[in-house]
């Protein structure tokens, strides 16, 4: 069986494999980087299969490999940045069975403050307590006087000082 000549892929990639490969390694710093992204230019060169008509192999392979290195650092750039926002989450905590009943029962406990209350007062009461609204605000808001409103806080006031006394 006669031995076939190397094909024009065969050729570039015995030809320039190595030069690609410090080419890249100039600009990255790291081999085992490199030689995979030789590798890739390679695999885009045989996925296009245009070996055979490429003039200048030196400047052909640059420009693919270049595009190869800039989407190697934007995916570099954005796990760094994943890790940092990753490292800057707080840790976990663990809560222990007493604070978390201690948690439950003072959430039971407002509901309970707050299912006692009219409607309206209830929403006065949330708007000035939760969401920092002025008098005047949850007036507009409510359609009502600014005496209104401070007549059902001293009214919701009243039922929660109540409240704890039990």
């Amino acid at each position: 069986m006669p031995v076939q000549p190397p094909g024009p892929f065969h050729t570039l990639y015995s030809q320039h494999h190595d030069w690609l490969k410090g080419w890249l390694r100039s600009r990255i710093g790291n081999t085992s980087d490199a030689a995979d992204l030789a590798q890739d230019t390679f695999m885009r060169v045989l996925a296009n299969r245009n070996a055979d008509g490429i003039r200048e192999p030196r400047t052909y392979l640059s420009t693919i490999a270049r595009a190869l290195l800039i989407d190697h650092f934007r995916r570099q750039s954005i796990e760094r940045a994943y890790l940092e926002a990753l490292a800057a989450r707080p840790e976990p905590l663990a809560i222990s069975p007493e604070t978390r009943l201690a948690i439950l029962e003072t959430l039971t406990a407002i509901d309970a403050m707050l299912d006692g209350l009219g409607e309206r007062t209830r929403a006065i009461f949330l708007a000035v307590q939760l969401e920092g609204l002025g008098y005047a605000a949850v007036g507009e808001r409510l359609g009502v006087s600014v005496t209104t409103v401070k007549k059902h806080l001293i009214r919701a006031m009243t039922h929660c000082l109540l409240l704890m006394d039990d």
